[in-house]
């Protein structure tokens, strides 16, 4: 009776031990799969943006447009080097869906041509800021960087002191230069030109209306030494999670020659519209 008695001792006492050390729900303890830090709510994540991928950007400029923007890629004599010309060359990236860009350059006894297109995709890897949200300050500090002048106020508006600045003095602009072709009496576009009659107050650096969700444009004349003089025109806009920006560059050959700073505004819009479009699709 006794040897019966300490057994029953024994486990009465492991039994207790037992019960100290796991807890219950009862005596308020916590469960082994518990998480103290979980408040039991789920932050939503942010909306991804529109964009998953990018479109091919050396084959989203067609051969018309690029006969237009840069005279003299289809008076290549060398039928694989015109054919080269035409494709472009596109740029090194590791990931074609987050950046990728083309250029293109022709030459002719006129002027030296080039054309860059550039998309970049943007995500956020905050869960808490969108694509779009993430993508929108990159673009504002795009434009910041671009350094556009105050908008003038016509004399019409009640300012008899409208500034007729040329664009030829505004900053160079941030992105990196190109070269491009001087323009030749292309100008025949059936559609009516978004700088038909401007001022040169009205062709200064500026923010663009109904091109993407935002858009700018800059335009910059520059020279060194005795060479002639070069311009560059930048149209940057930005399509929900995607900004793309074209550089369009024109040095005529002869010294003492200005690119038309209207007509090549006039092609980088035009050709800024259509890859708008292109994205739409």
């Amino acid at each position: 009776m006794q040897r019966k008695a300490y057994v029953s001792g024994v486990a009465a006492l492991l039994a207790a031990l037992l019960a100290g050390c796991t807890g219950s729900s009862d005596d308020g303890g916590t469960a082994d799969d518990s998480n103290p830090g979980d408040s039991g709510t789920a932050t939503a994540a942010a909306e991804p943006g529109r964009y998953a991928t990018l479109i091919e950007p050396c084959g989203a400029v067609g051969q018309e447009t690029l006969d237009l923007l840069l005279p003299g890629i289809g008076q290549v004599t060398d039928e694989d080097q015109r054919e080269k010309a035409y494709e472009g060359t596109p740029t090194i990236t590791y990931d074609t869906d987050r950046k990728a860009g083309c250029r293109w350059k022709s030459e002719s006894s006129e002027a030296t041509n080039r054309l860059f297109v550039d998309f970049a995709r943007v995500v956020s890897y905050d869960t808490s800021v969108s694509d779009d949200s993430e993508a929108e300050q990159l673009f504002a500090t795009r434009q910041e960087a671009a350094d556009l002048p105050e908008p003038t106020v016509s004399e019409s508006d009640g300012d008899a002191g409208t500034s007729s600045a040329d664009p030829s003095d505004s900053p160079t602009s941030s992105a990196s230069p190109s070269v491009s072709a001087s323009p030749s009496p292309s100008s025949s576009a059936s559609s009516a030109s978004p700088t038909d009659g401007a001022t040169p107050a009205e062709l200064q650096p500026r923010l663009l209306d109904d091109l993407g969700d935002e858009a700018f444009l800059d335009d910059a004349l520059s020279s060194s030494g005795s060479t002639a003089q070069q311009r560059t025109v930048t149209v940057a806009f930005r399509t929900s999670n995607v900004i793309v920006t074209i550089e369009y560059e024109e040095q005529p050959t002869t010294v003492g020659v200005v690119p038309d700073s209207a007509e090549m505004q006039d092609r980088a819009q035009k050709l800024a519209a259509q890859l708008a479009d292109a994205l739409a699709e």
